[in-house]
């Protein structure tokens, strides 16, 4: 069963930490959420389009204060988040 986005996030936010720096990798969360690894690389570049994940140039990858603040909003359904897409341009 393919996992959402929204429980990759909550699983980043638990396994990351945005002010402290500390970071996870598309592998750890996979596994945490058994689910294939280019399915979760996916909801990751998806996540950080929208400035939600963090993800540096090694491959680790973290929470931004806007995705912990997202989630605190602790709200039922559907988020509807509005990214740039970034190949089309301004």
């Amino acid at each position: 069963m393919p996992v959402t986005r929204r429980t990759v996030l909550e699983r980043l936010a638990a396994t990351s930490e945005a002010e402290r720096g500390e970071t996870t990798t598309a592998e750890a969360l996979a596994t945490g959420l058994e689910a294939p690894v280019d399915e979760i690389e996916e909801h990751l570049r998806r996540l950080t389009a929208c400035e939600l994940a963090r993800t540096a140039p090694d491959g680790e990858v973290r929470v931004t204060v806007t995705g912990e603040e997202l989630l605190e909003l602790d709200t039922e359904g559907t988020v509807v988040v509005d990214c740039p897409d970034r190949r089309r341009g301004p």
